[in-house]
């Protein structure tokens, strides 16, 4: 399945590129296509620019120099081709033909892509995180956001998931924290066509919507409203284990869109002072809301955060680009930094007010409500980066128990959530039905995502340990003494 997914997506993704070959092109079967060696020089001379030499005939000798000089080329911008190897080009062994177009793909298209925001990383901005769930994936420490944009030592999966995640935090719990599950419900591809041209989508309708439906509505929008070639069908991403690299491919089209978009200074200029205005009155508006509110009982007062939130979230739909302007901090106008500054402002005080009423909870659903914040902010951390292997163990251990510790719990929080009588002495609600469905929904998010964030746990661990082990055998290359002594030594170790 994977195999196929792959074929079919980087297929389609060349002949994306070899469309604006003259003459253009089509590869019919990869596989066979890529064999006499044509197709690679084409590739690679649109991705570069520069004209690569060749062969013109199609004989063994004439391919296998045709591979021999892409390959050549690869290896000159300090590519790895691990196991690359002519012959299995030649042959058209589908396990290397798709090792070396990924490669390819991932330096030409991702990377390249992923440099561009480097710059903007390396300044700090803001935060655009989710008003509306409960969930803090958005809402990390601004220290530990500083630490991620202040460094580009991320690789370039990090830098464009950042991105994808960036666009949909906008949109209410839309979360995204990898290349594969997060994509299933097609909700994140929705987000980033809303982002990237308000008005296309309706996010509330979507998640009424199945999976495959919402799918099959953001591939036809993004290809007939956004020129972005179809890569994927709804089959291949609404599966378990979607392919991560087909995935990869087809967002990294959505954030080429993005760059490509044209904004007139004079426009924008304005569409600022429009946010601005609108950002004052919803301070107002919220501040006006939490003293009319203060003596009302939980369920009035969540009802009535709701209905500001679905005003709210309405409204900031014409102001989304400017909202998500991806300049860097030495570029914006100091009415730019203002509105930056303003909008930070509102969805802090949108979010201690969240806060407060997720305490008031009712019990037992207070309890669930930490637990279920307590694991989601530890599958939205990324893994600790620590330089120390010794302490890098320590750390990654000292998580797998809390995690797991954690998700112990599962089963009985969510049996509690389930059995929760919503009604006191009066027969009166006590809680919003739509509150116990994001908790729901919040539950069934966390099973999905468990499996691998505890995988890349003991990934950090295994790696902590590897590592750990060739710092000891690269200082282990003299001799130690008395057996006494070498027997203590490994001890230690």
């Amino acid at each position: 399945q994977r195999e196929f997914t792959q074929k079919k997506t980087f297929t389609s993704w060349i002949n994306s590129i070899l469309a604006k070959h003259t003459p253009p092109y089509v590869v019919s079967d990869l596989y066979t296509d890529i064999q006499q060696g044509h197709l690679l020089l084409d590739l690679l001379e649109l991705l570069s620019g520069q004209h690569l030499p060749r062969e013109k005939g199609f004989n063994t000798f004439q391919c296998r120099s045709n591979i021999e000089n892409a390959l050549t080329f690869l290896k000159s911008r300090s590519l790895k081709l691990i196991n690359i190897h002519v012959a299995d080009i030649i042959e058209g062994k589908p396990s290397i033909v798709l090792g070396l177009i990924w490669t390819i793909i991932f330096h030409f298209h991702i990377e390249e892509l992923a440099r561009t925001l480097a710059c903007t990383y390396n300044h700090p901005s803001p935060d655009f995180s989710s008003a509306v769930d409960s969930s803090p994936k958005a809402n990390r420490p601004a220290k530990k956001s500083a630490k991620i944009k202040e460094r580009w030592k991320m690789s370039a999966t990090k830098a464009l998931l950042l991105w994808a995640k960036e666009q949909c935090s906008l949109h209410g719990s839309v979360s995204v924290i990898d290349f594969k599950s997060s994509w299933r419900s097609g909700l994140a591809f929705l987000a980033i066509i809303q982002t990237l041209r308000p008005g296309l989508v309706d996010l509330e309708k979507a998640k009424a919507r199945s999976n495959k439906e919402n799918l099959k509505e953001a591939f036809r929008i993004a290809e007939l409203e956004l020129n972005i070639p179809r890569l994927l069908e709804p089959e291949d991403v609404d599966i378990v284990n979607p392919d991560e690299k087909s995935i990869m491919t087809y967002v990294a089209q959505f954030l080429q869109y993005s760059k490509n978009l044209p904004e007139s200074e004079e426009d924008l200029q304005e569409k600022v002072r429009e946010a601005m205005g609108w950002l004052a009155e919803q301070e107002k508006k919220l501040a006006k809301l939490l003293v009319e509110t203060e003596n009302e009982t939980y369920y009035q007062k969540y009802k009535e955060m709701m209905s500001f939130m679905e005003t709210f979230n309405q409204e900031k739909i014409p102001f989304l680009p400017v909202l998500s302007s991806k300049r860097g901090e030495a570029e914006l106008s100091e009415g730019q930094q203002q509105m930056r500054e303003e909008w930070d402002k509102v969805i802090s005080q949108i979010t201690e007010w969240k806060a407060k009423l997720d305490q008031m909870l009712p019990s037992p659903l207070d309890s669930i409500e930490a637990w279920l914040q307590e694991v989601e902010r530890l599958q939205a951390e990324d893994l600790p980066d620590l330089q120390d292997p010794f302490k890098a163990m320590s750390v990654f251990r000292e998580i797998i128990v809390i995690f797991k510790g954690l998700m112990d719990c599962f089963d009985s929080h969510l049996d509690t959530l389930q059995s929760f009588k919503n009604e006191d002495e009066k027969n009166m609600p006590l809680v919003l039905p739509e509150k116990l469905e994001e908790m729901k929904r919040r539950f069934s998010n966390i099973r999905s995502t468990n499996p691998s964030t505890l995988l890349e746990y003991h990934y950090g661990l295994c790696s902590a340990i590897a590592n750990e082990v060739k710092l000891k055998l690269n200082i282990w290359d003299m001799k130690y003494g008395a057996k006494e002594s070498v027997e203590s030594l490994l001890e230690n170790w």
